[in-house]
């Protein structure tokens, strides 16, 4: 078998798959705790050991060559009109090693993590993870967009299985259907733009798109309300304005689905879209312009929200919806590659974020930093997070510094200047409450160290620092690169020191205001009085979205339901009663008396007759 093949891909697809099967259909796998970790684990691990086999021997093809491979679905007049298959190229491949690394961390780590969880609800967990592996790796994988809707959707059912996976916590409920109906108003844009688009280029391969799109044979009229559409499937998977207001309520899963879907994969699906269809977008750029302008308001807006949060996995749920912004920005501004190395590093650096946040509320069983403190002589507690917290704050030689130099450099040189300071100042208070985060969390002596116990188990540090190894790895590998050359080309000398002195600066207001108490938290946000207001109430949009839920939707299926039960039930109550009776009636003409029958008879000749007298006049 030639290695690359389609058949390693469908490899890659079907073991997380038949461990779903597994822990789904046979009952004592399931409700074996140690079976069903067992089961994900290996599948997952074996899943890494075919992706990386597949990237590896991807590299062989021909450029020019056709990286998909189809085969018939749905049939159609001259061929067929649906085709399912894998694609594998360089932006695949990567996605694809995130993927699966990212997932067989998070499932060695939820062993540890939720090692006291009802032994049957490990097994349904694990079963959930396998599916959502599963579904996110065929969404990577899809050469087609109905191929990719499909998986889009699984991947929406997996996260709502994920977020309410304590079902019996009514915000925990709550915040999976949150979710899942938030999304879906993108997905029906994204649907919509589909079949739009079938319409009007009579395919839904990307290959094929894309050849068109080259050879200027798209047609144009319509396309770009087509690809607005498609970009809405984008702004409900990843959390952009104004559809990211689910993505905070759904910390209330546990943490590693977290660090797994809502830091590293799943939110990252709507980016890669926009990168993957990016040769279609390039026909719109009014649409690329749009998409620009709404990255970097999402950066900015959900950035102010997090430095007021109290809630540490809030706090990075923000962050999240922030740097998503920054990846769409770059796409935007017509740099993709761009925002897609910072989604690389990002899913790295953001998935040991959550993880090691896990670590610190298994230490002191709180989500609040204000109850945190006093770690600081736990270094192996605090230093990968600290890490990672460098890397998202943009300082060098950690990866974050040169993806987010390169997003700004690519928004600069599209002439975006005031996206550009939207991100820039993004870039600032990013650094400013992570760093909150960290002094609060580990070196400012809080209220919950005396309750604190400083036993982490190996599995949840052992991940931690693998990742931590990783993200500076990544990091490395780009400063070696920065340093043969190969920096954005349109990067201004200025900006690699701007960008630091941004970073810097938000952590030295951090520092002076939660560690050295040179100010006062509280003179500053009454300083900022209206900003403070308003951020902690999330610009009111989750409690419009709320109104508009309850002032529409429930309104509306009020109405639906007194149609059905007046109007609909209402009229099929009154013909059933008025058949009953005319039933009724009618059955007192069998009087059981031949007479009766006699002039019945007679009487229905009569009618006959007369009938046929008239008909011969």
């Amino acid at each position: 078998m030639r290695v690359g093949s389609p058949l390693v891909a469908l490899i890659v697809l079907a073991l997380p798959f038949a461990s779903f099967l597994l822990l789904a259909l046979v009952r004592p796998l399931r409700r074996s705790a140690p079976t069903a970790a067992a089961v994900g684990v290996t599948a997952m691990f074996a899943t890494v050991v075919a992706a990386f086999w597949l990237s590896w021997g991807s590299r062989a093809r021909p450029a020019l060559a056709s990286p998909s491979t189809t085969w018939a679905w749905i049939p159609g007049d001259g061929g067929p009109m649906a085709s399912v298959g894998v694609m594998v190229d360089e932006t695949s491949m990567t996605m694809c090693m995130l993927v699966a690394f990212v997932s067989l961390m998070v499932q060695i780590y939820s062993w540890a993590y939720l090692h006291d969880e009802p032994r049957p609800s490990l097994g349904r967990y694990y079963a959930y993870h396998s599916l959502f592996a599963f579904s996110m790796l065929g969404l990577v994988l899809s050469p087609t967009f109905l191929q990719m809707f499909v998986f889009w959707e699984l991947v929406g059912l997996c996260s709502y299985l994920l977020i309410g996976f304590w079902y019996d916590r009514p915000s925990a409920a709550r915040a999976a259907v949150k979710a899942f109906w938030v999304t879906k108003l993108g997905d029906l844009g994204f649907v919509s733009g589909i079949v739009m688009l079938w319409v009007a280029a009579g395919t839904f391969d990307f290959w094929e798109l894309f050849r068109m799109a080259n050879l200027n044979t798209l047609p144009r009229e319509g396309l770009p309300l087509i690809m607005f559409l498609i970009y809405l499937g984008a702004v409900g998977k990843s959390a952009q304005f104004p559809l990211h207001i689910w993505l905070p309520d759904a910390m209330e899963g546990p943490t590693p689905v977290s660090a797994l879907i809502h830091a590293a994969t799943m939110v990252t699906a709507g980016v890669f879209m926009v990168k993957r269809v990016f040769p279609l977008f390039l026909l719109v750029p009014d649409i690329l312009t749009l998409i620009a302008w709404v990255g970097a308001f999402t950066a900015l807006l959900a950035a102010t929200m997090a430095c007021v949060e109290g809630d540490i996995k809030r706090v990075l749920a923000y962050s999240t919806i922030s740097q998503l912004g920054y990846m769409m920005a770059a796409a935007g501004a017509g740099a993709p590659d761009a925002g897609f190395a910072h989604l690389v590093a990002h899913g790295i650096f953001k998935a040991l974020l959550f993880l090691g946040a896990g670590v610190v509320i298994h230490v002191f069983h709180t989500n609040d930093v204000f109850r945190m403190g006093g770690l600081g002589g736990v270094p192996r507690v605090w230093v990968p997070f600290l890490l990672a917290t460098l890397a998202l704050a943009g300082v060098p030689p950690l990866p974050g510094f040169f993806t987010k130099e390169a997003i700004l450099a690519g928004v600069l040189e599209a002439r975006l200047t005031v996206p550009f300071l939207m991100l820039a100042l993004t870039a600032f208070l990013t650094a400013f409450y992570m760093f909150r985060v960290v002094f609060l969390a580990f070196f400012v002596r809080g209220a919950g160290e005396s309750h604190a116990h400083h036993h982490v188990p190996e599995l949840m540090s052992g991940v931690c620092w693998t990742l931590a190894a990783l993200s500076v790895g990544t990091g490395l590998q780009l400063a070696w690169r920065a340093a043969a050359g190969e920096r954005h080309a349109g990067a201004p000398v200025w900006l690699p020191l701007a960008s630091l002195a941004l970073a810097a600066g938000g952590i030295v207001l951090a520092w002076a205001m939660y560690q050295r108490g040179l100010l006062d938290p509280r003179r500053v946000a009454a300083t900022l009085a209206p900003l403070d207001w308003m951020a902690r109430h999330r610009y009111g949009l989750d409690a419009l979205f709320a109104g508009l839920y309850r002032g529409v939707l429930l309104a509306l299926s009020r109405l639906v339901g007194w149609i059905d039960r007046y109007l609909v039930d209402g009229v099929l109550n009154a013909l059933s009663a008025w058949t009953l009776r005319a039933g009724d009636r009618l059955r007192r003409l069998q009087s059981g008396l031949p007479q009766d029958y006699v002039y019945g008879v007679a009487l229905g000749a009569l009618v006959l007759f007369v009938l046929a007298q008239w008909r011969l006049r």
